[in-house]
């Protein structure tokens, strides 16, 4: 299994992020623009905590809220857990699968290097999975 930080070289996927005092009408345009379904909130340079589909539709769907007039820094999940470049594709799994969460910043001493989702942390077991079948069979076909 690779350590995050290859993985993270691989997918070579920007760090979306939005700032705390952004509304979550404008977190949900950049969630919609690029695809993802959590962003980093960040301040400066610093994590402050991430926001996704779910918080929207749990902490401002569900209760009524407006999305255009409630903050991001309101429905942030603010105590999040992260994973350093030299953690392994197999431990994120294990924490996600644990923590039943999908996103994880990662994130080398105060430095926010990206964020990987359970889907990219899926598509490189995959992959290996594959690529070992695949020697499999060529090495019983020799």
């Amino acid at each position: 299994m690779k350590s995050v930080a290859e993985l993270l070289r691989l997918n070579n996927h920007p760090l979306r992020f939005v700032a705390p005092n952004a509304t979550v009408f404008e977190a949900l345009q950049v969630l919609s623009e690029h695809g993802v379904g959590a962003l980093a909130v960040m301040r400066g340079s610093k994590l402050m905590g991430i926001v996704s589909e779910r918080d929207y539709t749990r902490k401002v769907a569900l209760l009524g809220k407006n999305s255009r007039t409630t903050t991001v820094a309101e429905i942030m999940t603010r105590d999040v857990l992260v994973v350093s470049p030299k953690t392994r594709t197999k431990e994120c799994m294990a924490l996600m699968s644990e923590k039943k969460i999908r996103h994880l910043p990662v994130v080398d001493g105060e430095t926010v290097l990206g964020m990987l989702s359970i889907r990219d942390i899926l598509d490189h077991i995959i992959a290996e999975q594959e690529a070992t079948i695949s020697q499999l069979e060529n090495y019983i076909q020799s």
